[in-house]
């Protein structure tokens, strides 16, 4: 009867060695698969989501001054007008302004 406990307790040695090294396996295929992808994907223009927010920050922050100094020339180009002479002053030169061509 022993021989046959023996059997399989060596079965089950077997069946967990096997189990522990297909663990094994399919974590090491995984790890490799995920290491060609980055790879791969390393070569690519990608940016991470903090690089894409910063400059997505940045280029509201310009929008806003672009607007806001777009505002300043037009009222600084309203007063001009407004001012004694001041459309038909043809700037520092005193004469009237250049024809455009």
């Amino acid at each position: 009867m022993q021989s046959e406990n023996r059997l399989i307790a060596d079965f089950v040695k077997l069946a967990t060695g096997a189990a522990g090294t297909f663990a094994g396996m399919t974590r090491e295929a995984r790890d490799s698969a995920r290491e060609k992808l980055r790879e791969s994907l390393g070569g690519l223009d990608f940016v991470s989501r903090d690089e894409f927010e910063a400059v997505k920050a940045m280029a509201a922050r310009a929008r806003e001054e672009a607007e806001r100094l777009g505002a300043r020339v037009a009222a600084l180009e309203a007063e001009r007008a407004a001012a004694p002479g001041g459309a038909s002053d043809g700037g520092p030169g005193g004469g009237p302004a250049p024809a455009a061509d």
